[in-house]
């Protein structure tokens, strides 16, 4: 009893635009977010700023109890007011020193006082100014300590940087901040929310065709239906490696001018790398299908680097067709040279012995 013939599934040629692109997901993050922290230690006073909060360059979002450091400022002042007190005696020393050496010089010429004495005058003049040297380089040290207090006191008055809202608030009144160590987080400021980044990873294998200002699409799942376009912007150098996988860093600039994005949602993006327009085109099921009886008829020859081979369904029967192929989508390939035109019936898979399921054998072709 013969076996029944194959039923082939066929796919028609067609034209149409062919986009290689590539996927990865991503997070959507701020272009710019300012890290506000804090320079020194105390007790949050006050608070001014919260989630959401639209701030400006120098607006006050938090105040540390300034009294511990008001206290330095004080005693820094007194210290400064001490010495200057105490050069403005120096130089009233000074002055009487100088006055008794010159009156002693004068007087060791005409042999009133001893050589001893003149010196003892000259030496308390030398002395003297010595000292206000001193009490010079004192004030220096002082007003410099005076400074610095002052530049500590105004620290405990967290300002925002930058124009922006502020995304994240790390502290409420009452607590203790402490900066002994390393600067606390206070509070996180996005500067502009109206363009945003998607932050990708893109494996080693894609990496080679991307650039700068090349088209990319994501969707994130607050959104499922709608569609954000977006430009890469930055293509980083430092690559991550996870589990012996090697990842680069894709930043993909796109403008939020509804706010409907927000920080940290999950993206999942789409980057095109090259486009085709209204080429002729095979799905790729066909550059797969080998026929189940192809082994009965004569040998095809091997196929050379680039090329495909697909089977054109003629006259009922399968013919094969070899095909150079261009760009790839994963569902259809190019097709740039061979005996295929527009409407032609190449088989994607077949049935045979009553199978339901359209069955595909070979190799994938590579590109």
């Amino acid at each position: 009893m013969q076996p029944a013939p194959p039923h082939y599934v066929t796919q028609s040629i067609t034209r149409g635009d062919i986009a290689h692109s590539i996927s990865a997901t991503g997070t959507v993050n701020p272009v710019l977010t300012i890290i506000v922290g804090s320079y020194v230690s105390g007790v949050i006073q006050q608070q001014f700023c919260d989630f959401n909060t639209r701030v400006r360059k120098g607006q006050l979002c938090a105040k540390i109890d300034p009294r511990p450091y008001q206290a330095l400022v004080d005693q820094a002042r007194a210290d400064l007011a001490n010495a200057r007190a105490q050069i403005v005696k120096d130089r009233a020393q000074l002055a009487y020193a100088k006055s008794a050496a010159e009156r002693n010089a004068t007087l060791l010429q005409h042999g009133i006082v001893s050589r001893d004495t003149a010196e003892n005058a000259r030496s308390a003049y030398d002395q003297a100014r010595a000292q206000v040297a001193v009490d010079t380089a004192v004030i220096e040290q002082r007003s410099a300590g005076l400074r610095t207090a002052e530049v500590n006191l105004d620290y405990t008055n967290i300002v925002s940087p930058v124009d922006g809202t502020v995304v994240s608030r790390n502290i409420t009144i009452g607590q203790t901040v402490a900066a002994s160590f390393q600067t606390p987080t206070l509070f996180l400021i996005a500067t502009d929310l109206t363009q945003m980044q998607v932050d990708t990873n893109v494996s080693e294998s894609d990496i080679g065709g991307l650039h700068e200002n090349t088209p990319a699409t994501f969707t994130v799942e607050a959104y499922p239906k709608r569609r954000f376009e977006g430009r890469v912007v930055q293509v980083r150098q430092a690559p991550q490696t996870v589990q012996n996988v090697v990842t680069y860093d894709v930043v993909i600039g796109v403008r939020n001018t509804d706010l409907s994005l927000k920080p940290g949602m999950t993206a999942t993006a789409r980057i095109v790398l090259s486009t085709r327009e209204r080429v002729l085109r095979a799905p790729d099921p066909a550059l797969r299908f080998t026929p189940s009886r192809a082994s009965a008829q004569p040998a095809l020859p091997a196929l050379p680097a680039g090329s495909g081979r697909v089977w054109v369904l003629r006259n009922a029967r399968p013919v094969a067709v070899t095909v150079t192929t261009g760009l790839d989508d994963d569902s259809y390939s190019e097709i740039t040279s061979g005996d295929l035109h527009e409407g032609d019936a190449v088989i994607i898979g077949e049935t045979t012995g009553g199978a339901s399921a359209p069955t595909a054998v070979g190799p994938r072709l590579q590109r």
